[in-house]
């Protein structure tokens, strides 16, 4: 029943109604008009003047009602996500506004965006401004968040800087992952979906108790999809994947006062995603000056391919690939002396991923035009240990104090192979390996307290002290002393290390207008170690550390609704200056791109995030929200030996000044177990620049999304769910750069086409 609930809460609106905290206090009614609530709610405080059914988040190691909580936050049920067929982080950003995604044919190039701010760069040697947490734990790599979500219970999105409780890597903010618990009775479940494209999932679970003190739960899932895009080199379908692994808990309660929690996962996945799909021959640099390549124009006619902006051909000598195995386990202790709360979490993870890109995406060798392929290797483990400590609820002053470490290590191996046709008879062939790697070590102490000077008014004070030691190896081998186009010459073995101590912080004050409302005001100190440019084509200058990245963020919020949860809603407005902005600036050599991770100078985002629910009738539930986020270069330091125009100003690489989203369910009861839904929802984000470098070719033009879908639901144990994406069938791209050596090339979504599908689940 919880999973009907979930499904019409949120599946109206975006589904996600974004920070939508529409959804944060949303209750809905099932079919046959009686109302229920999510199973989290079942672990709410006592009644504090919450809408019934209020959503329960953990954003402050507590199970508090979310319209309580001084963040603004986003909640998306798991149910929710695996009705619409939103399978990963990727497919979520889609829904959610302030949520956004970089995608790239390896995991390694793709990362999160909370409020237009996020870290691009395959770099071992620097980390993520956006935190992915799972079950308590911190995936230090951004290329572990791209995983299935196997058992997902909820996500909760925590935006703006999260440094105090959640780490030096949350200094944009953080994805909180929350899997599913073990039932307290004998359950299962079967999903099963279908889509056009020749995309199938299947997933499957068990849960319930092994004896009194003792219980599980058990899920596998396998999901394949064939692709949409064309390889005419192969004649297969690419841009799919393919994905298979499980994930188990076993909750034990010894005592009445102490839990332990053995959880383990494993997900293998092997995606192929191609390096870019020709959208243009040409390109068009900062301040409008246009190259066309008509030779790159005569190539892609021979290969039988169109360049445009709904491209989906591609014409390479094999299909790019990469694998990934990501897997680790945790042991969680719980002990409840008294009203305190003793929480450990021990945890270890390893991520290896293997990536085979087709460097130049084309099948013919011409003057200009040299061929290349690659392999990428990257051996990735952490151990990270957390200690916390939680007061009582409701006293004068409650507080969660703790210690944490975390061990990083990553070896990785990078080979490139370039091929130059020198002659019309003549080819020549260079190949370059690096081998290159970091350690990281990573130690905080951190505390937040709450002192409640009266039943309406607390005042929050939290504070977070780290240390960071980071250090790095590269070496390059290359068989040319002056390099070609894509390898740099040999660079000998290097190391260095760099320590740091700083901090993060919160201070803020919280008021409850009345039992249903709440205001809020705080300010957040936001920091993110010093990091190094480790990568392939590294270079002298890169072995000198980056400087860390701070924050300095203001918010002020509103959040409440009415008793009886006809509606709920809530607005926030934030400021948020970044300096020392960790972020990867593309140079070239030899007339192909290379990256370049720089302290680019300072930026600021500031927006207004506004959202709200609607329940009119026990049957109809209404969700919109809109989101302006204005993600602006304050003033950009141009990096050494380099010629830079004005980029001051300019916004932020995916940072769409608005994001807006709406829609609706409508139930209607058939018989005292059966009922339908009607649900549909709409997304529209504007233009969307992909380049730091403010190329006007790399730029999205706005677009909107339409979805629906109807289901037949029997509230007692099972759903049918038929499901349109992209109704309207809007083309669009979410990433645009720059080609190898010519042109633009486009990322092609899932949904760039309308496309058709039927969920079934069963419960038993």
């Amino acid at each position: 029943m919880n999973r009907i609930i979930s499904t019409l809460t949120l599946l109206g609106g975006t589904a996600l109604a974004s920070g939508f905290l529409a959804v944060d206090t949303a209750y809905a009614a099932a079919p046959d008009g009686k109302a229920d609530t999510p199973a989290a709610a079942d672990q709410a405080a006592p009644d504090d003047g919450a809408a019934p059914g209020g959503i329960v988040v953990t954003a402050r190691f507590r199970n508090e009602q979310l319209q309580n909580v001084p963040i603004a936050i986003s909640v998306v049920k798991g149910d929710t996500a695996q009705s619409r067929n939103l399978n990963t982080i990727q497919d979520i950003a889609a829904t959610v506004p302030s949520l956004d995604f970089r995608n790239g044919a390896s995991n390694k190039d793709r990362n999160i965006f909370i409020r237009g701010i996020g870290t691009i760069t395959t770099s071992p040697g620097v980390e993520s401004s956006v935190s992915t947490v799972v079950d308590g734990v911190v995936l230090v790599r951004p290329g572990q968040a791209t995983f299935d979500l196997v058992d997902l219970d909820h996500i909760e999105v925590l935006r703006g800087p999260q440094g105090t409780l959640f780490g030096k890597n949350a200094s944009a903010g953080v994805v909180n992952i929350v899997t599913k618990a073990p039932s307290d009775h004998q359950t299962g479940v079967i999903d099963v979906g279908y889509y056009q494209g020749n995309e199938e999932r299947i997933r499957a679970g068990l849960s319930g108790p092994i004896n009194d003190w003792l219980g599980y739960s058990i899920s596998g899932l396998y999901g394949n999809y064939q692709g949409n895009v064309r390889n005419l080199g192969t004649n297969h379908w690419v841009n799919g994947y393919e994905r298979w692994g499980g994930r188990g808990k076993l909750v034990a309660k010894p005592t009445s006062n102490l839990t332990i929690t053995l959880a383990g996962d494993y997900l293998h996945n092997k995606d192929t995603t191609p390096n870019g799909v020709y959208a243009s021959t040409s390109q068009t640099a900062f301040g409008g000056a246009t190259t066309n390549s008509t030779a790159l124009a005569g190539l892609l006619a021979q290969e039988g391919v169109t360049a445009s902006a709904n491209n989906k051909t591609v014409n390479s000598t094999f299909d790019t690939y990469v694998k990934d195995d990501n897997y680790g386990g945790s042991l969680t202790a719980e002990w409840r002396p008294g009203d305190y709360t003793v929480t450990s979490i021990t945890a270890y993870r390893e991520w290896k991923n293997r990536q085979v890109p087709d460097w130049d995406q084309r099948s013919i060798l011409a003057t200009g035009f040299p061929q290349g392929f690659d392999n990428g290797y990257v051996n990735f483990n952490q151990f990270s240990q957390e200690l916390r400590l939680a007061s009582p609820q409701g006293k004068l002053i409650d507080y969660v104090l703790g210690a944490y470490y975390l061990h990083a290590n990553t070896n990785e191996i990078y080979q490139r192979t370039v091929t130059q046709l020198l002659t019309a008879t003549t080819t020549q062939t260079n190949s370059g390996t690096a081998t290159y790697g970091t350690s990281a070590d990573n130690l905080a102490l951190f505390g937040e307290a709450n002192l409640h000077a009266s039943d309406k008014l607390t005042f929050i004070l939290g504070g977070r002290l780290i240390y960071d030691r980071l250090s790095y190896y590269d070496q390059r081998n290359a068989d040319t002393a002056t390099g070609v186009t894509g390898i740099r010459p040999s660079i000998g073995y290097n190391t260095g290390s760099v320590n740091h101590v700083d901090g993060s912080g919160r201070v803020g004050v919280q008021y409850k207008i009345v039992p249903q409302a709440t205001a809020y005001a705080t300010y957040s100190r936001g920091y993110k170690g010093p990091a190094y440019n480790v990568f392939f084509n590294m270079q002298a200058f890169d072995q000198i550390a980056l400087k860390p990245e701070t924050s300095n963020s203001y918010e002020v919020g509103l959040k409440g609704g009415t008793r009886d949860g006809t509606f709920s809603g809530s607005i926030a407005a934030y400021w948020t200056d970044f300096s020392g902005y960790q972020a990867n600036y593309q140079d070239s050599f030899l007339g192909a791109p290379v990256t370049r991770l720089i302290n680019a100078g300072t930026v600021r985002t500031r927006g207004i995030e506004l959202d709200a629910t609607a329940r009119p009738t026990d049957r109809l539930t209404l969700n919109w929200a809109a989101v302006y986020s204005n993600a602006r270069i304050r003033h950009f330091n141009c990096p050494a030996a380099t010629t830079c125009p004005n980029y001051d100003g300019d916004p932020l690489p995916f940072a769409p000044d608005w994001k807006l989203s709406g829609g609706g369910a409508w139930r209607i009861p058939l018989n005292d177990t059966l009922g339908v839904e009607l649900q549909t929802d709409w997304t529209f984000r504007s233009a969307t620049q992909f380049a730091l470098t403010q190329t006007p070719s790399t730029i999205q033009p706005s677009y909107g999304i339409w979805n629906a879908s109807l289901a037949l639901i029997d509230k007692r144990n099972w759903e049918i769910r038929g499901v349109v994406k992209n109704l309207l069938n809007t083309h669009y791209s979410n990433l645009l750069g720059n080609g190898t050596t010519a042109g633009t090339v486009r990322f092609v979504p899932r949904d760039n086409d309308r496309y058709v599908g039927v969920n079934a689940s069963y419960h038993f």
